[in-house]
């Protein structure tokens, strides 16, 4: 559960860093930035969904 708990914080600091690097990308002008905050940001919320459900499933009685 340790392992779990790591794996959902350090989604949500990438959540997180994609974020700020939109919000640089948008006040910079640099579109570049935005396409890759955009999908590794759908990638780390897709991941953490699926992480979310296993959690909820092993919880279950």
């Amino acid at each position: 559960m340790k392992k779990k708990i790591a794996l959902s914080t350090f989604y949500n600091l990438c959540i997180f860093g994609c974020l700020i690097l939109a919000w640089k990308g948008i006040t910079d002008k640099h579109y570049d930035y935005i396409l890759a905050a955009v999908f590794g940001g759908v990638i780390f919320v897709v991941l953490k969904i699926k992480l979310l459900k296993e959690v909820r499933n092993t919880l279950k009685p």
